[in-house]
């Protein structure tokens, strides 16, 4: 029992990681849900009574714009996934152990970086 204790984090620890990244998913999928609500509309063409070189400079930051916005998106829609993947992790007792040296990830990092697999030393060597 004791060696398990130091191979996978409490019941009261995976609740309280829980609680941390369903409050994080909620943040995301609203600020991505946002971003496609804000996208949809500038793909809606607007009556726009501005003169003809106005509109191109306007055009030219709508798309640069509307460029970032897919690209934030994009970004988000994977930290969702990365998310969802550790609520997974969390249901099946694997969460906060490193996929790699099978070690307790840090709690201060898990705080840090909730989907993280990954201790910051396997993370390095990884890097190298």
């Amino acid at each position: 029992m004791v060696q398990e204790e130091k191979n996978r984090y409490s019941e009261d620890d995976l609740k309280e990681f829980e609680i941390l990244i369903g409050r994080k998913l909620e943040a995301t999928r609203s600020e991505l849900n946002y971003i496609k609500e804000t996208l949809s509309k500038r793909n809606d063409s607007g009556t726009d009574n501005t003169s003809g070189n106005s509109k191109l400079l306007e055009d030219g930051a709508d798309t640069s714009e509307r460029e970032n916005l897919s690209q934030l998106a994009a970004r988000l829609q994977k930290f969702t996934q990365q998310l969802d993947a550790a609520m997974v992790r969390i249901k099946n007792g694997t969460y906060g152990v490193c996929k790699d040296t099978g070690k307790l990830i840090p709690k201060e990092r898990l705080r840090a970086v909730p989907h993280t697999q990954q201790t910051i030393e396997a993370k390095l060597r990884q890097s190298n």
